[in-house]
């Protein structure tokens, strides 16, 4: 047009619009019958974040997931397997065949093709993706909910602002930041953390009484041990117990609170339930939300088993997303998936792929990140990068940048020793809005 007035209100709300619409899908509303579609303002400003995370949602899929049956595929060599590549919305970028809703979003994604680490061992790997560092026996290393905590504090003073869904036996923790950092551990998200309430003999009046003589008898050992960690974690996981107990707080774990529509929206598994339990917990003001989702590990029978994984994973992830951008909690929440490592570009003789370090990949999402982008990639096999490779540690710092965390300050332990957010990784810019 050579006249801009003649780019009219109506002209500009088409636009938008149709922006949103290719982006995230914003008819998602209606579909799931969740409320009103957004605003134009609003769906300009979840289509394209801006400004710093408030919220992190951080998928983590357990066991190593196959970046050639994901979002690398390849075409015309063997390795490819018996995955397709399918055209996403952004040109020239494909996704594997199992994931048509967000090849549909991929212009709110930014693909990272170029990840390497250097162990190909399961515990080990996901201690360094949550940490940054090196599992050592002389130390514990923060992960990156109880760093973000430390740092930015909580947003509701009335429930913990660090989670993690799905299991947590491996889980790093706090490390050595201060135990109230932890993340909550919730072990099947349809159950959520139940409501604790007194029993009809024990009124409440007699129940004060019971915990000041309880605390009165327990002086002596607590100041005799009050630098002991372990005691002071328990005292501070009993103090918030007891601040919880008969908290109207505690619904937002329930999930029988949502429209059954939308807990069948995003799938009645494990993964499905977390992703919307995450929501649940953003929406009331929780700093990082970890779910964790294994079964990655498909050494045998693999094109027997994706299609369960991935399935879930693409509606899962795909209605996240719908559903942060719905309620206007995409501009203020960066969403993550990733895993330890990747697999071989070679089936194995049990039709599976083996532990592969050398290269793999992991979607980033919402505020902070610029979406409709793929960032380095692996040759035409997907046995190494060929370019632009990212170290953990890179990726973990471009997260907490994004986050407006203070990635080059140090930060020291207990005993003194200075320590980086994203350890001795780099921010990339690219990545970032």
């Amino acid at each position: 047009m050579n006249n801009a007035n003649e780019f009219s209100r109506e002209h500009r709300r088409d636009f938008m619009r149709s922006v949103a619409t290719q982006c995230l899908g914003v008819s998602f509303a209606g579909a799931v019958g969740a409320g009103p579609m957004l605003s134009l303002g609003e769906a300009q400003a979840a289509s394209v974040p801006q400004g710093k995370a408030k919220h992190i949602i951080y998928l983590f899929m357990e066991g190593a997931m196959t970046h050639l049956d994901t979002f690398d595929p390849k075409t015309g060599v063997p390795e490819a397997g018996e995955t397709k590549p399918i055209q996403t919305r952004v040109p020239g970028v494909t996704f594997g065949d199992r994931f048509p809703k967000l090849s549909y979003l991929a212009g709110a994604l930014a693909v990272v093709r170029s990840l390497a680490t250097e162990t190909g061992a399961h515990d080990k790997a996901q201690y360094l993706m949550r940490t940054s560092y090196k599992k050592l026996n002389s130390i514990q290393h923060p992960g990156m909910g109880a760093w973000m905590l430390s740092q930015q504090g909580r947003l509701n003073r009335e429930l913990p602002g660090n989670y993690v869904i799905g299991g947590a036996n491996r889980h790093p923790g706090a490390g050595f930041l201060e135990p109230s950092l932890s993340p909550v551990p919730i072990a099947n998200p349809s159950s959520g953390i139940k409501n604790i309430k007194l029993p009809s003999y024990l009124p409440e009046t007699l129940f004060q009484r019971r915990l000041a003589l309880a605390e009165k008898f327990d002086t002596e050992f607590q100041t005799s041990h009050r630098a002991n960690v372990k005691i002071e974690a328990y005292n501070q996981l009993y103090s918030e117990a007891r601040n919880l107990m008969g908290s109207d707080h505690l619904k937002v774990f329930d999930l029988k609170d949502e429209p059954e529509k939308v807990r069948e929206a995003y799938g009645k598994n494990t993964l499905g339930q977390g992703c919307l339990l995450a929501r649940r917990l953003v929406q009331s003001g929780a700093r990082f939300v970890e779910v964790t989702y294994g079964g990655w590990d498909m050494h045998q029978d693999l094109y027997g088993r994706l299609d369960e994984r991935a399935g879930q994973l693409d509606n899962a992830l795909g209605i996240l997303l719908k559903d942060l951008h719905r309620t206007g909690l995409l501009q203020d929440t960066m969403v993550v998936l990733t895993t330890e490592f990747g697999r071989k570009p070679s089936i194995n003789a049990n039709a599976g792929r083996d532990h592969h370090p050398g290269a793999f990949c992991s979607l980033l999402a919402g505020a902070g990140i610029k979406g409709g982008q793929v960032y380095g990639a692996s040759d035409e096999r997907g046995f190494s990068v060929e370019d632009s490779q990212m170290s953990v540690g890179d990726f973990n710092k471009t997260i907490a940048a994004a986050a407006g965390l203070p990635v080059d300050e140090e930060l020291f332990s207990p005993n003194g020793r200075p320590f980086k957010i994203g350890g001795d990784g780099e921010v990339i810019e690219d990545l970032l809005a």
